[in-house]
């Protein structure tokens, strides 16, 4: 479902409705409406707008889970690897937190 792919992607994006209806052009209510399945069909004009604000495409937004699953659901090697050296550098899990705080408050600040 469509809504459900637009909320995931904006919670990925740490956006809370109200930015991502602002940041798109679309009203809060409309864009929730689209998160609860109410308004299952969106206009495409309305999707352009979500997808480019979310840095995805609207075949993203619209296509089938099983190509979600292999660019999103899984970790690869790389990843696990700088996990690793992290544990075995010494980082604690609050340090960890920290760090993704700082890069989520960076990218928020840039954009």
């Amino acid at each position: 479902m469509v809504g459900e792919k637009i909320k995931r992607y904006r919670l990925e994006k740490m956006y809370s409705i109200t930015e991502l209806a602002e940041k798109a052009g679309v009203s809060k209510s409309y864009l929730s409406y689209i998160e609860r399945g109410i308004q299952e069909n969106p206009s495409m004009q309305v999707l352009s707008r979500l997808a480019r604000t979310l840095g995805v495409t609207v075949e993203e937004l619209m296509g089938d889970d099983s190509q979600e699953t292999e660019s999103h659901g899984l970790v690869d090697e790389e990843w696990m690897g700088l996990i690793d050296e992290a544990i075995r550098s010494g980082i604690s899990k609050k340090e960890f937190a920290f760090y993704l705080d700082f890069i989520k408050f960076r990218n928020r600040n840039e954009n």
